[in-house]
């Protein structure tokens, strides 16, 4: 058993989970899993793979992101707001930051950094949409059947003059991009401008005329995406150097959690990862004494399909085609 207590940051967010172990103030481990199931199992599976060792220690224990407050009741712990434990974990390993840019998987944040007093002057956040967020990222790479961690970010580089295309909203970003599709427009444009269309939605509805300070650290899983810091650097126009992304980006959150967990001192005294299976289990029984939404629809009513046969023996006769490629069907 440890004798002197290590601090563990969790970061529940809404694709991913992110959890960081720090002793003494500085990184032992740090884990970054996207959801392929329900965000606590994976958590669950997360702990048992990498923090198997700290089961039944004393541990400073931080949580942050959507689900921090469940979580809390599940394991204990302090709760920290992700803007505070954003600046914690930039004042920590990025001093000499000016100005945060995070972009997870449905939210935004830009942070105004005063380093001299180690305070936040000034953040902002998106509202409760997502576009304009890694998972409007996710959504239109689907629809371009492009993986989003393998080939969206190199495929944006090779574009020359990338397209203009909505960021806003969903909806409007795919009529554009169905719109260039329909024109012929490569891919490697169209997600460029998808890129670019992510950092003006920024700029625009998030920053809505904040001063960007440099130099400029861009952090959370889209900042994995090089065609995302290239987006950001050309609208910002930033020169080299002044757009920084930490090596441990993707975890900031969960940094910061620990380091403010460190910082209040207040023990779990004996952490039991377990007890998120006890209430996994506890949710799926709860879940399965429901009785089911039942919806039915006429089978005959999902398309309507003309069809008649042109004999093969007949004289020759006049035929014509027509195709409407919509937003939704052809």
């Amino acid at each position: 058993m440890n004798q002197t207590p290590i601090s563990l940051g969790i970061d529940v967010g809404s694709v991913a989970v992110k959890v960081v172990l720090l002793e003494s103030g500085n990184i032992r481990r740090s884990v970054y899993r996207r959801f392929t199931i329900g965000p606590y199992e994976t958590l669950s599976a997360v702990l048992n793979e990498s923090f198997s060792d700290l089961k039944g220690n004393p541990v400073r224990l931080g949580l942050t992101g959507i689900g921090a407050k469940t979580l809390h009741n599940i394991l204990g712990g302090n709760v920290f707001g992700e803007i505070a434990a954003l600046a914690a974990a930039n004042f920590k390993l990025v001093p000499e930051a000016k100005t945060v840019i995070e972009m997870g998987g449905e939210d935004s944040k830009l942070l105004i950094l005063d380093s001299e007093r180690k305070m936040v002057a000034d953040f902002a956040m998106n509202a409760q949409c997502a576009a304009g967020t890694g998972s409007f990222l996710d959504q239109q790479a689907g629809r371009l059947s492009i993986s989003i961690e393998e080939e969206f970010g190199q495929l944006a580089l090779k574009s020359k003059n990338p397209p203009r295309i909505a960021g806003r909203c969903s909806v409007f970003a795919k009529s554009d991009m169905i719109h260039l599709q329909q024109i012929a427009t490569p891919d490697s444009d169209i997600v460029a401008g998808l890129c670019f269309a992510v950092a003006r939605n920024f700029k625009s509805s998030i920053a809505r005329g904040k001063k960007f300070d440099r130099p400029v650290v861009f952090e959370g899983g889209v900042a994995a995406n090089p065609g995302m810091v290239r987006a950001f650097t050309e609208i910002l126009e930033l020169d080299e150097g002044e757009l920084i992304i930490p090596e441990h980006h993707k975890v900031m959150a969960a940094v910061g959690a620990s380091l403010l967990a460190e910082e209040k001192d207040e023990v779990v005294a004996c952490f039991d990862p377990s007890k998120i299976e006890s209430y996994q289990d506890f949710v799926t029984s709860e879940n399965s004494n429901r009785e089911a939404l039942k919806f039915s629809f006429p089978s005959n009513k999902h398309y309507d399909v003309h069809n008649e046969k042109i004999p093969a023996d007949g004289p020759p006769i006049d035929v014509y085609f027509g195709i409407d490629v919509g937003s939704l069907s052809t």
